[in-house]
């Protein structure tokens, strides 16, 4: 008797597990990774962390499915770029469109601390609760930058750099103890632009005019209750309670599942079948370098190696099943040599007549945008950092330095150049010329291909160039960025430039087995001549101190400094 009830009790778990209504959770704590892992140890980090395309497709499924009846999103501390909170967005609204219940809970909007673009996210949703000892630290947004030439001067230390033009303004960290004018209008109209879409956003999501938003950023951060009586948060509540009310309205034997869960379940995705027509999807996160993509195993993060994306977009290019490609750019930039690489292939793969759309991510600047340019379309969120179609470079000379602390040093060489990326001399006159003669040549190409491909004048794209920082909204406006949206609409985008179905399945490419993994390519065209791997950076941790002091980096067509709006 007591063998059936347990078994008539399993059926019903499982009967109600398959019909029970679901409320789905999104744990924001931890972030989310925007694209897979680049290598094994990247992979091994991030086995708990949900993926931005997971949750983009969930919700995107969950639209329909009569069973999804509501969404909580736990909103966390963890930092979330300006571009992907806008992502999150646009899925919450269309998930709330089709007549979902959508809950955003935070603890805090910014304990003691700016939380304008969590709160800025959390104003989508139809109800925002906060625990009662939380704030909404909704302060608007500040862009600092510092300037060590005062300090470096002390050291002894001194900077020979050039920069192609005024607005490329990596160079006046050193060599500036101010900020020039360009530089503050620059910096200005990005603050400008990520206001108005702050406040526009907050306006909609809330109910409120967006003057009282503007009003309201101006007396923040608020205490708690401040928040509730201003209209920025419905209720003050634990998660306790939070809980309690969703389930009260949607039903007491609602199931919980994380998106990400959901979104892998056993009929989620559109597998594609044998033969059938595909979208590629290709990342390409972090600094561009040349060789392999990878990582640091000491924390120097990610790298968009050419060699990795450039074999992926070449395998994508020749799969008779791939019939477009989305190639999904997160980069502040890197080596120009090797963003000239990546930028070739995806001028084949245009050519090929297989469309191909860049989708950006929070960053798509310097070397990003060069990779991207030359894309079929180019959609980028209004919030995206992009631009920057410029070039420095020179070194620190630490001559100075190594005297004041007794260090001495001599050369020996044949040639006479031989020396003169040393650190310890300053440039002779003709070797300052060697380096303007490669800033132009670069800066040149840069501008020129610019206007290739997105069907400009050279006079056009050198005055929208000048190392200018855009947001994505501006750069639309001025024709470097053709649609404002997301990564799902660049698939769609793709999907119709391809002839193809709606629900075409999407494939993360190339998708390759662990043995082929494992397995040596056997030549530059293999497939597996696209996987990535770690490599060690000799900085690791120290990568952006290392920067800041002139050490090597990674390229020239960089932008400099902390630019992603959280």
């Amino acid at each position: 008797m007591d063998a059936t009830k347990v078994i008539i009790d399993t059926v019903d778990r499982l009967r109600q597990r398959r019909t029970a209504p679901l409320v789905l959770e999104l744990d924001l704590t931890d972030g989310l990774s925007d694209g897979p892992p680049s290598d094994p140890l990247s992979a091994l980090l991030a086995m708990r962390k949900t993926s931005l395309t997971d949750v983009l497709s969930g919700l995107k499924r969950a639209r329909k499915d009569s069973r999804v009846k509501a969404l909580i999103v736990k909103i966390g501390t963890q930092p979330l770029g300006l571009a992907m909170v806008q992502d999150l967005r646009q899925a919450v609204i269309e998930f709330r469109a089709a007549g979902k219940l959508t809950v955003a809970f935070a603890e805090t909007f910014g304990e003691f601390g700016a939380g304008t673009v969590p709160y800025y996210l959390g104003s989508a949703f139809e109800r925002v609760y906060l625990q009662p000892s939380g704030d909404v630290g909704l302060t608007g947004v500040a862009m600092e930058q510092r300037f060590l030439r005062g300090a470096l001067g002390k050291l002894g230390v001194e900077y020979q750099m050039g920069q192609r033009h005024e607005y490329k303004t990596a160079a006046n960290t050193f060599t500036q103890d101010h900020m020039t004018d360009p530089h503050r209008e620059s910096m200005g109209r990005i603050t400008e632009s990520v206001t108005e879409q702050i406040v526009a956003g907050v306006a909609e999501g809330r109910g409120l005019e967006p003057t009282k938003v503007r009003k309201l950023i101006d007396e923040g951060p608020f205490i708690g209750a401040e928040a509730v009586e201003a209209g920025l948060v419905d209720r003050m509540a634990y998660r306790d309670e939070v809980y309690d009310e969703v389930k009260q309205a949607v039903g007491d034997d609602a199931l919980l599942l994380y998106v990400g869960r959901y979104a892998k379940g056993p009929i989620a995705k559109k597998l594609p079948r044998p033969g059938e027509e595909t979208v590629a999807l290709v990342h390409g996160n972090g600094a561009i370098r040349l060789g392999r993509s990878g990582r640091s195993p000491l924390g120097g993060g990610s790298a968009m190696g050419s060699d990795t994306v450039c074999a992926a977009l070449r395998a994508a290019r020749r799969d008779e099943h791939v019939k477009a490609v989305v190639f999904r750019v997160d980069s502040p930039g890197g080596s120009y040599v090797a963003s000239d690489a990546i930028w070739r292939e995806v001028v084949l793969t245009r050519k090929a007549g297989k469309p191909i759309v860049v989708s950006m991510g929070d960053l798509a600047a310097s070397g990003g945008y060069m990779v991207s340019m030359a894309a079929d379309a180019i959609v980028a969120q209004p919030g995206t950092l992009t631009g920057s179609i410029g070039v420095f470079g020179g070194k620190a000379v630490i001559g100075g330095l190594l005297e004041k602390i007794g260090v001495s040093s001599e050369t020996v060489g044949e040639g006479a150049n031989a020396g003169m990326f040393s650190s310890t001399n300053a440039f002779s006159e003709a070797q300052w010329a060697r380096v303007n003669a490669w800033l132009d040549r670069v800066y040149e190409d840069f501008v020129n291909k610019v206007a290739e491909g997105r069907g400009l004048s050279r006079e056009r794209a050198h005055e929208l160039a000048k190392g200018r920082v855009w947001t994505g909204a501006d750069a639309h406006a001025h024709g470097l960025v053709d649609e404002l949206g997301g990564l799902q609409d660049a698939l769609a985008l793709a999907r119709r430039k391809a002839g193809l179905a709606a629900d075409a399945p999407v494939r993360a490419y190339p998708r390759l087995s662990p043995l082929e993994r494992l397995r040596p390519a056997d030549s530059s065209e293999d497939r597996t001549a696209a996987t990535a791997r770690i490599r060690l950076e000799a900085w690791g941790p120290l990568a952006h101190l290392a920067a800041e002091l002139g050490l090597p980096s990674y390229g020239p067509l960089m932008l400099p400094g902390g630019w992603t709006i959280r």
